[in-house]
Order: C-alpha cells, then structure tokens, then sequence
C-alpha cells in the first residue's frame, strides 16, 4: 500500500482551491484560493509523473483566457504562453472557454489534450507550451449535427489510452479515434435521443460525461441527457444502467480505478430543475456496472438540500480503501475514505464548485 499524499484540486467560480491530506486522509488542510479571481473549470495533477506536474484552465471575462502549469504539486501556478483556439485572436469564435484537459497515453509524458468551446479538439506534445487542433474530428462530416445545449457546445470529457483517444461533446455525442486523433468515427449505438428527429442517431447527443476505465479501455460510462450507460466494447454498443437510480439526469460520474464494475454518480432532478432530487443529498455506488445501485446518504443532508454536482465535480482517489469526493454548488467539499459508506464535509466554504480532481502525490 503506497503511503502516497493525497491532493483534492478543487476548481470554483474564484480560483483553485487544494485539500492536502497524508494517506489516512483523516485529516485535511485546504489551501488557496490559488489563481483568485478566474473562473477554473478542470484541474488535475498528473499521474505519469508522481503528480509533481499539474495543469488548470482558467478563464476571466477581463483578463482572458489561460492554462496555468505547476511544477511543485500545485503549490506555485505560471500561465502558459499558448492556448488551444480555432483563430489568432481571443474572441469568441476563436475560444469561448477551455472546458476539458487530460493527460495524454501514459509513454508519451509530454502530451496532454483539451477540449474548448466552440467545439474543437487539440493536443501539446511539449506540457502545454504549444497547441495544435485535431482538424479529422473538427471536420468531421458529422459535425453538422452538433448543436448547442443550455450549456453551450462544447469538448468536455476526454480520455486517452496507447493510440485511442475517445472525446464526448455536448451536444453532439462520444466520438472515437484508434491512431491517435488521425481519425475519428462517432460511437452512439443505442443511446436514446427523444429530443431530435431519429430516435438513435449517429451523431447529435447531449452527453454530460464520458469516463474510460484505465485498466480496462474498452469498459466506458457514460451520463447522457437521456440515463447512465455503459460499454463493455470500447464505445461500439451501449446499454442503459439508469433502472434503480431516482432520475435519468445527471452529471458526474467516478470509477474506481481498481475495479471496472464500480461506478459512482450523483443523480439530479431532472433537465428543468437541475438539481438534487427531493432535496436528498445522494450519492449512488454500482458494484456489478450497473445491473443495481446503492444510495449512500451517511453523513450527507437528506433533507431541504437543493444543490448541483456539476460534469467534473466526483472523483476517486484509487487508494485501498477508496476515496470518494464531491463539490456542490453551494461551494462544499465532501470527502468519503471507505468508498462511500461514510461522508465529511471538508471545513470550507467555498465559491460555487466546477470541477474536483483527487491526485495522489508521490
């Protein structure tokens, strides 16, 4: 059992906020507000390197758009000379907000990968001081079914693993390179889609979340406008796992990195209210990918709460027991160290929460 320290990279509306633990996590401190003032809509250390490298997207409507790197854990930020963007200037047709960054396969340490609004697609061989688009998926001859959602339309979930790169976008739907982001072809074999004119397009989805298992590549969950789904097949087929949660709609998702059946999310109310449902704080656990679910309420508000628990806002940690963390809207912070069963809110207040990330610190 690695004695790793735990770092929880939590992104708000008024800069990045981290919670440092040891091991046990018993304990955390919180530190920040890191880049005060912008908006930070994904952070994360990287694995491939203990975590001693880290990147976050930050975005302020006067002081413009960046992407801020860490060489210390998170402890100093400096902002990147370049940003992944469709034109030469900063404007909204050229980059509207940097939604998604990931870290790329695990033998190339160098690359990393974003996805913006408007919708594109870019990868940095280099830690992010260069960018360049991924032109076969913005061409896609798909494209023309993309189409904004409330949420504007956007690259928000990425995921890499040896030459497979898988990308999710709403509203337009999961998208699927083998050879590194030369090609692409879209995977949405059997997810519903009521809202548009088929009933199964190829293209044209609301998804919300994407998540690949990284020691099972082709085991993938996804969160659509539609219910939770699951592919045993790298994204050729999908089967709905939403029977035995309270809702169809919802936002995160969180794997456990040891086991490719386990699966968290956190229900919402439905696409009017966007909330949680009956005002009940839960948190929702699969152990057997989806064939039933438990709700896990110990130690969260059952009662009188309305909050939301955005795309990026649960993550695990991958230590034994798991660790399992979530941001609200309402600027909390709750931390589980035995997979759930039990929940602590971190002693913050914070600005309303966009994105958590639990990086362990070698």
């Amino acid at each position: 059992m690695s004695q790793s320290a735990v770092a929880i990279l939590v992104g708000t509306r008024k800069g990045l906020f981290i919670a440092r633990s040891d091991a046990s996590r018993r304990r955390f401190d919180i530190e920040g507000p890191h880049l005060a003032g912008y908006e930070i809509q994904r952070a994360f250390l990287d694995p491939r390197d203990g975590g001693r490298t880290g990147y976050a997207a930050a975005h302020h409507p006067i002081w413009g758009i960046h992407i801020y790197r860490t060489e210390n854990a998170g402890r100093d930020w400096q902002p990147l000379s370049d940003v992944p963007r469709h034109g030469d200037d900063d404007g909204p047709e050229s980059l509207k907000v940097i939604w998604s960054l990931a870290p790329g396969p695990e033998r190339q340490p160098d690359t990393i990968y974003a996805g913006i609004e408007p919708p594109g697609l870019f990868v940095s061989h280099d830690r992010g001081e260069h960018w360049e688009c991924l032109e076969a998926f913005h061409r896609h001859p798909t494209s023309g079914a993309w189409h904004p959602a409330k949420g504007g339309c956007a690259v928000h979930s990425l995921a890499a693993s040896g030459q497979r790169l898988f990308a999710a976008l709403a509203a337009g739907g999961v998208y699927r390179s083998d050879d590194g982001g030369a090609g692409f072809r879209p995977c949405n074999r059997g997810v519903r889609a009521p809202y548009l004119p088929q009933a199964e397009p190829e293209a044209g989805h609301n998804d919300h979340t994407l998540r690949m298992h990284p020691a099972n590549p082709d085991r993938l969950y996804r969160q659509s406008h539609t219910g939770t789904w699951r592919s045993d097949d790298g994204g050729e087929s999908w089967i709905e796992i939403t029977a035995g949660l309270p809702s169809d709609f919802g936002y995160a998702l969180g794997l456990d990195p040891n086991d490719p059946d386990v699966l968290f999310t956190i229900p919402e109310d439905s696409s009017q209210f966007r909330s949680t449902v009956d005002g009940r704080l839960r948190v929702y656990r699969t152990e057997n990918a989806g064939s039933d679910w438990v709700a896990l309420t110990d130690g969260l508000p059952q009662r009188n709460c309305f909050v939301t628990v955005l795309r990026d806002g649960l993550d695990t940690d991958g230590l034994d027991p798991l660790g399992v963390y979530f941001g609200t809207s309402s600027g909390q912070v709750y931390a589980s160290r035995d997979r759930g069963e039990r929940f602590e809110a971190l002693p913050a207040f914070l600005p309303p929460i966009l994105s958590v990330q639990a990086g362990r610190v070698e």
